[in-house]
């Protein structure tokens, strides 16, 4: 782990004041001035509350992070594990602001202060790579995973302005598709979590500037599917269908079952009721309409599977293994290395549960 020495002198500093860091592996070969960057996932905090705790663990400090990370799937530097990406230089960026790398204010109420400076890090952290030869790059894919996922669709473009002219970027989202939905109660959980989120760490401004100017609320810009409209950037979405983030979190919420009706059936699909699986049918039609747009892009990507997991390019299972899950016999890494190469175009969607036996229902 790299800590990013003097990131404090720009306000760019986690949750509990402690430096941000990332990973590097270099590159060689012929990847040597390609760049991979990779945002670490892990949710979020909406309140002082919730914030003063995550400040205390690994997600809101880098005191409390490992040192030492072992990369796989899409970081792996296995030419097996991960044939074009291999020999790149992988980074990953390390989640410690509890808002998707884009907040900036900070708390303080006489004893406790709270940093939410997200989008410095980011900024702290590409100004530390660029003299490691993220300056002169011919090739970057900025991916991220879950609420790093979401974090590449609010930096995507931004990476262009710091790389050569003549460089490649395209961006990656795994498992970063949170949609604006109804849960099964009626609420709109995840938008007001979002709503309390934006105005906690003051994202409005960091948010994409055409996206805010379209929507009477512009704190929904933080949701992909109000932000991707408007991303000039080539863009692969990689995300299931039947996502358990937002199956047990955005679409079944505990407050929406007080009764745990959903509980047997959230651990095991198998379990669940002809009711409960017309519901998920329901879940996965409203994930297709918000990507019309992905869908009838000339530059993007698709790989929406039918498996109930969660981030699916870290690990090697998922990305790509004799036995990871497969769509027309392309794997994940298969079908993201056709796009970013542009060898074909890579639009894949599944048919719905439970019709993919390939799948890793990677429940918890």
């Amino acid at each position: 782990m790299t800590r990013v020495a003097g990131a404090d002198k720009i306000g760019a500093v986690c949750l509990d004041g402690s430096l941000p860091a990332y990973h590097l592996d270099r590159g060689f070969g012929s990847g040597a001035s390609n760049w991979l960057l990779q945002f670490e996932g892990g949710g979020w905090c909406n309140d002082v509350a919730s914030c003063s705790e995550r400040a205390k663990t690994q997600r809101g400090s880098t005191v409390y992070m490992r040192k030492l990370e072992s990369f796989s799937g899409i970081l792996s530097s296995n030419r097996s594990e991960n044939p074009d990406f291999y020999n790149w230089n992988r980074v990953k960026l390390r989640y410690c602001d509890g808002g998707s790398f884009t907040g900036n204010s900070q708390y303080h109420n006489g004893t406790t202060t709270l940093y939410f400076r997200g989008q410095r890090i980011w900024y702290a952290i590409i100004l530390d790579l660029l003299p490691k030869g993220l300056n002169t790059a011919r090739k970057a894919l900025l991916s991220g995973c879950s609420a790093g996922g979401l974090a590449t669709f609010h930096h995507c473009d931004s990476l262009k302005t710091f790389l050569p002219k003549n460089a490649t970027l395209k961006c990656l989202s795994d498992a970063g598709f949170f949609l604006d939905i109804r849960d099964i109660s009626g609420n709109s959980t995840m938008r007001s979590f979002f709503q309390s989120l934006v105005a906690l760490q003051e994202i409005k401004p960091n948010l994409n500037v055409n996206c805010t100017r379209a929507l009477i609320q512009p704190y929904l810009c933080f949701f992909p599917q109000y932000t991707l409209p408007f991303i000039r950037t080539p863009y692969f979405i990689l995300n299931s269908a039947y996502d358990v983030f937002q199956f047990h979190h955005i679409f079944v919420p505990p407050s929406a079952d007080p009764r745990g009706y959903w509980n047997r059936c959230k651990l095991d699909p198998a379990a669940c009721s002809p009711y409960q699986l017309a519901s998920l049918q329901v879940l996965r039609y409203k994930m297709l309409v918000a990507l019309t747009v992905q869908r009838g892009s000339s530059t993007g990507g698709l790989y929406i599977n039918s498996c109930f997991a969660h981030c699916q390019s870290e690990l090697q299972d998922t990305w790509f293994s004799p036995n990871s899950p497969r769509m027309h016999n392309k794997t994940i890494a298969m079908a993201v290395g056709d796009w970013y190469l542009s060898r074909r175009v890579s639009k894949e969607i599944d048919c719905p549960f439970p019709c993919d036996k390939t799948c890793h229902n990677l429940i918890p």
